[in-house]
């Protein structure tokens, strides 16, 4: 029986765990898609009259801005390096203490180094697009501050 559980375990999270997840946004985004049909169509019913794409603009969303894309880098790059620091105070605070299986605290210290690695590499992402994009988060801030 406990063959069985290591076998399927891994089966579960490897296959079945993406599939749902990404048949549950697939569906989300369906169901979002017939909301916005059915404002569409109940706007229509009421007021044939009425411009279609004014009202797509205002119940569809808005794009997220460069800024708010980067900003977001920034914040998961910090995340995951705080992540990082912390799962290798734990491995080195194992390691001092003593009483840790040593193979333990290597799952830890090398946890710790790619939650590190990832968030250097979200932080070099951020200020690498923030120069190579400061020319379109200008005109995007341009654009902006004109429609409203």
């Amino acid at each position: 029986m406990e063959n069985l559980t290591e076998i399927l375990v891994p089966i579960a999270c490897g296959c079945i765990l993406p599939i749902v997840a990404i048949v549950s946004g697939v569906r989300k985004k369906i169901n979002e898609t017939n909301q916005r049909t059915q404002i569409v169509l109940a706007a229509i019913e009421k007021n044939p009259d009425m411009d279609i794409e004014e009202i797509m603009k205002k119940i569809s969303h808005k794009p997220k801005l460069l800024k708010e894309k980067l900003l977001t880098k920034l914040l998961w790059g910090c995340l995951a390096i705080l992540l990082g620091i912390g799962l290798i105070g734990t491995g080195a605070w194992m390691g001092y203490v003593g009483g840790s299986v040593p193979d333990d605290i290597y799952a830890v210290v090398c946890s710790g180094l790619i939650a590190l690695g990832v968030g250097i590499a979200f932080l070099v992402n951020y200020f690498v697009g923030k120069k190579m994009l400061a020319k379109e988060m200008e005109a995007e801030e341009k654009r902006e501050t004109t429609q409203e």
